[in-house]
């Protein structure tokens, strides 16, 4: 017999602490949350004291009822769940659920926490327990009962004044209108001409060149010179005074220190997986809760890196030293700081006793795991390798030059460059950019130049440039963005831009978000008629609330009142003052040109599109976009038709995007915008191919067969490469539900088998 019970929320990490505490430990897993609210009106009660009704999640039952079972031949209760808000609330529901059932009597109930899983951070923890934290509790439990009551309030609103099957929540609306907000800046961007001149000069047997920074006596600005004439007349000038020599008038010699970045967050994480790997937020997330749980490295088991839902960019002092160690021994003791680097972390509410995200071991390097890890895993354990070991390392060295070239009396040209003097950090990792971030260690090398000397000018090129709108947000930007902003939490980041996907109400384009018509709609509704809510300055002060709970400073239920009352009052106007016209309708200035009537902007089941205001005695309608000018194709970089060596374009078509020959239509070659996934799992009817992974037009996956639609097979749910041990049905499918959760079920009409799925949820099961 067990005497004492362990309880952790992954199967993956029981198995792996259970080889770490021996025989008088068993150790359980919770399989995530235990308890959730009940999916219907009431489950928070504002009116008496924000009471919140909760039931077992019914996919979990039988996780519960091991877990009871397990308890009543134990001693001690150890509660092991993740150390966050999120943990510790896990921890809490276990706990209640075991008093209500009578089965803790007097047994003694602990909390451990620890931040890797590796022998020596579970056996401390074990030793050192503590009891359940209050504070971060209500702090859980005022973010679900937020959560719960706009989400229980809100959507049905938006199903009556726009469209059914709608949701808006407290921290993906805010989200959403940055995404919004920053399609409507490029819809505005007015595009301005300018235009630059840059001189190129030889020295010594190499070329360089220069910009020209000022034209007679005066400073050359971006919008200096915005005519062709002009740009041109310009250059005809310097070229005459020049006399085909340009003078070194003054040069320039500084160097400069760049620092290592701090080691990862989980938000710097997501943000560099997403620039460096390509890796979205979730992906993200799932493979550094695999490379958390534990690897088994040829018959251990072992967690290869800390925690990762962290806003902490501390280092422990033991894995400092060994990081120490590691750069002295493996890149010498020069690049090795005399004290150790510290990082002051931003985050108001980062718990110093959390860490960055690290290896839980430096000298388990990249290389030597590698054969232990899929390719996605070992990529990320080589950036967060990469990175840590970086942070602890000497700055980098870089000289950089400038050098003034006069033209004659006529200008003058400005040629810089720069060279790493000492790598340092840089040796190991440096860090990715956004896009529009200049990186200044990208400048050109210059030759040797000394003041006085007489260059051979070879050419002046007037160029022609016009400028950009902001681009589009990307994941890594978004993230980036919003905790700036301060919205969300590390650990919500991934959540907010899935349910943002799933709502359609975003849809990512060249891996860019662009808001849906929906979307637009939506976020119009919400800016206008819940200007406060979708403050981007409220919801990060609600988070800075939330936060002083989880530190004792602010009491949970006082704060809920403080915006229950202005919400509901709120909800309560709108529902009977705004008609769905009112929301869905936009006027224009224009007539119908079949009755006379005005025109408006609508919103129906495709999308916006133009309508006169007279229907249904009039039915004129017409595309949104009908008048304007269709862009010119975007060309495919880097890949020609097969058939006869064109360029490929991006079109859209009436089933959406998809590749086309530019030479349509003497070529008619067409491929999907994006490469089919292959499933491995063979094609249950015809058996010629393995089922892919598609997109309807509408953006929605299904899987079908690689022949479909000549082989009709296709299914919307995740396919398994197992039979149904009722029926026999060469596949079975994964099929997920809010109340039964992910389950392997038979896809034959005719078959009932259903069974809990227990492995590694797919993403797209895991969001349904």
């Amino acid at each position: 017999m067990s005497q004492n019970l362990v309880i952790v929320e992954s199967p993956a990490k029981a198995k792996t602490i259970e080889k770490y505490l021996g025989k008088d430990f068993q150790v359980q897993a919770s399989y995530g949350h235990v308890r959730d609210l009940v999916p219907k009106e009431g489950a928070v009660d504002p009116d008496n004291g924000f009471a919140m009704k909760y039931e077992v999640i019914e996919k979990n039952e039988k996780h519960v009822q091991a877990i009871a079972k397990a308890i009543r031949k134990a001693d001690v209760l150890f509660l092991a769940t993740d150390p966050d808000r999120e943990g510790e609330a896990i921890s809490w529901h276990i706990y209640e659920l075991l008093k209500e059932r009578e089965l803790l009597d007097d047994k003694p109930v602990h909390r451990v926490v620890f931040h890797e899983i590796t022998k020596r951070a579970v056996t401390e923890a074990i030793a050192h327990p503590k009891p359940l934290s209050t504070d971060l509790i209500n702090a859980q439990q005022a973010r679900r009962a937020l959560d719960y009551l706009v989400g229980f309030k809100l959507s049905p609103l938006l199903w009556k004044k726009i469209r059914r099957g709608l949701s808006a929540g407290r921290v993906q609306s805010p989200a959403l209108r940055m995404i919004v907000e920053r399609e409507q800046e490029i819809e505005r961007f007015v595009t301005r001409e300018y235009w630059t001149i840059e001189a190129t000069a030889a020295v010594e047997g190499q070329n360089l060149k220069a910009r020209l920074t000022h034209l007679d006596g005066e400073k050359q600005e971006q919008f200096s010179l915005t005519q062709e004439a002009e740009a041109h007349a310009a250059r005809d000038a310097l070229i005459a005074a020049a006399q085909g020599k340009l003078l070194v008038a003054k040069v320039e010699e500084k160097e400069r220190k760049r620092n290592p970045a701090a080691p990862f967050t989980t938000s710097t994480m997501q943000q560099e997986a997403a620039r460096k790997l390509g890796f979205t937020t979730k992906r993200t997330m799932t493979i550094a809760q695999q490379l958390y749980e534990g690897i088994d490295l040829g018959g251990e088991s072992v967690g290869l890196i800390s925690y990762m839902r962290t806003d902490s960019v501390n280092l422990a002092n033991e894995a400092v030293q060994e990081l120490r160690d590691l750069i002295a021994s493996r890149f010498g003791e020069d690049k090795l700081p005399k004290t150790p680097p510290q990082y002051k972390t931003k985050s108001k509410n980062a718990q110093e006793a959390h860490e960055a995200i690290r290896p839980t071991s430096a000298l388990r390097m990249p290389d030597k795991v590698k054969p232990f890890l899929s390719l996605e895993q070992y990529k990320l354990y080589n950036l967060i390798w990469q990175r840590t070991v970086a942070c602890q390392m000497i700055h980098a060295t870089i000289k950089t030059v400038s050098a003034d070239l006069a033209c004659g009396d006529k200008g003058v040209f400005r040629a810089t460059g720069s060279t790493v003097v000492n790598p340092g950090f840089m040796s190991v990792y440096l860090e990715g950019k956004d896009d529009g971030a200049a990186n200044e260690d990208e400048e050109g090398f210059l030759p040797t130049l000394k003041e006085g000397q007489a260059l051979d000018l070879l050419d002046v090129i007037a160029g022609q440039h016009f400028t950009e709108p902001p681009p589009r947000y990307t994941e890594a930007s978004l993230v980036k963005t919003l905790e700036e902003y301060g919205i969300g939490r590390p650990s919500t980041y991934a959540a907010i831009i899935s349910t943002l996907q799933q709502r359609h109400y975003v849809e990512l384009e060249n891996k860019r978000f662009r808001p849906t018509d929906v979307g637009s709609v939506v976020n119009k509704f919400l800016t206008e008629h819940f200007t406060q809510y979708v403050d981007y300055n409220f919801t990060a002060l609600l988070e800075d609330d939330l936060d002083a709970v989880s530190r004792g400073e602010k009491q949970w239920v006082p704060l809920m009142r403080e915006f229950w009352g202005p919400f509901k009052s709120l909800i309560e106007t709108k529902d009977e003052s705004l008609k769905r016209a009112d929301v869905t309708h936009e006027q224009l200035d224009e007539q119908c040109p079949e009755c006379g009537s005005q025109l408006s902007i609508r919103l129906g089941r495709n999308g916006r599109f133009v309508g006169c205001t007279n229907y249904p005695t009039c039915k004129y309608t017409r595309n949104l976009k009908e008048d304007a000018e269709p862009p010119p194709p975007e060309i495919v970089e880097g890949k020609t038709c097969p058939l006869c060596d064109s360029p490929l374009a991006i079109k859209t078509g009436r089933y959406g995007k998809f590749i086309g020959c530019s030479a349509y239509p003497t070529c008619k070659h067409i491929e999907p915008l994006e490469k089919p996934e292959d499933t491995g799992v063979p094609c249950p009817e015809c058996h010629k191919g393995n089922l892919i992974k598609r997109k309807s037009r509408f953006g929605k996956l299904f899987y079908s067969c690689p022949t479909y639609p000549k082989c009709k097979y296709a299914a919307w749910n995740p396919p398994l490469n197992e039979p149904c041990p009722k029926c026999g049905w060469p596949i079975l499918t994964l099929k997920t539900t809010k109340r039964r959760g992910t389950e392997k079920v038979c896809p034959q009409k005719d078959c009932d088998y259903a069974v809990p799925y227990e492995g590694e949820p797919l993403e797209e099961a895991s969001e349904a």
